[in-house]
């Protein structure tokens, strides 16, 4: 039999019967330690949404059978440094697709048709028409980083009928047929794209990716996209090719994140910003649910966790 850890009883209810050979307790690490009852049966621990630090991973280091942590996000490198040693980390790898897909496709629309002056007319009362405002029809779009948000967005943009061809580690053909470029070639397939979206994590391979040389590349009124990591974008380097008119932006994720007050991104034209959203599923939703139900199972059958990203080595 094996405890399964959840941070709240609406993640439980929602969870509901786990199925022979396991069972659910309450406990979040961020609000207590580890209830003595359980700090021995705990084997999987399921982490709330913006949950991390040698504090809270720390009472995780307590459960000397823990095996799992399932994690709420995509992404994980700022949580890695606490996982105990020789504890799973899992995160939330295709729970959050289409929801990030679906804010793509919004700020893509927006920007290229112009809604944030219309707002801005609305507001003032005043009737300001702009014929001119690009389509996203027949547009054509470059993901970078394409893996299964990629794939998601792909599918809502083509529906709107726009080109789609992608970027990774390596030039391939994708299993949806795209077809993906090397990012060795990025500079040089830039100035083919009327779009640009950014979907990578922040690694030291891509911090600053996005930099000057990457900007400079790009045709001139083409619109960025991230929703992947505020670090793999070069701020400055940004806000100089946006105060000077030459490039759009549309961010859901910034640095530095949360933006400061006043900071320059907020004003600066043709730039949307929205507050890393995208892609925060609630834990009480089935994408979340069924991805816990399937670690439960693979557990229980003595299987290699689910979306296992990588096994703690340092002390928390």
């Amino acid at each position: 039999m094996i405890t399964v850890g959840v941070p709240s009883v609406e993640v439980a209810e929602a969870l509901g019967d786990p199925g022979e050979g396991a069972r659910v307790i309450v406990w979040n690490p961020a609000e207590s330690e580890v209830p003595e009852a359980e700090r021995d049966r705990i084997v999987l621990m399921c982490m709330p949404h913006w949950t991390g630090g040698r504090r809270v991973y720390g009472r995780l280091a307590q459960c000397p059978n823990l095996r799992v942590i399932q994690i709420a996000s995509a992404g994980y490198e700022h949580i890695a440094p606490f996982v105990p040693p020789g504890v799973a980390l899992a995160n939330a790898r295709g729970v959050h697709d289409t929801r990030v897909a679906e804010m793509t496709l919004l700020l893509a629309l927006a920007s290229q048709r112009r809604l944030p002056q219309f707002l801005d007319a609305q507001r003032r009362g005043a009737w300001e028409p702009d014929q001119d405002a690009p389509s996203l029809a027949d547009s054509r779009a470059l993901i970078v980083g394409y893996g299964s948000i990629g794939e998601a967005i792909a599918v809502r943009l083509r529906a709107s009928e726009v080109h789609v061809e992608g970027v990774a580690r390596t030039a391939r053909t994708a299993p949806d047929g795209t077809l993906v470029h090397a990012i060795a070639d990025v500079h040089g397939v830039l100035p083919s794209f009327d779009l640009v979206i950014v979907v990578t994590p922040h690694t030291e391979e891509t911090d600053k990716l996005v930099d000057a040389g990457f900007l400079a590349a790009m045709r001139d009124d083409a619109l960025l996209i991230n929703v992947g990591r505020g670090k793999v974008v070069d701020t400055e380097a940004l806000l100089t090719e946006l105060e000077s008119g030459r490039l759009r932006a549309a961010l859901d994720v910034t640095d530095p994140e949360p933006l400061p007050d006043g900071h320059p991104l907020f004003h600066a034209p043709g730039c949307i910003v929205v507050p890393h959203i995208a892609g925060t599923e609630r834990l009480t939703n089935r994408r979340y649910t069924d991805l816990v139900r399937r670690q439960i199972d693979a557990l229980v059958r003595g299987e290699e966790p689910v979306n296992m990203v990588l096994i703690g080595a340092f002390p928390a």
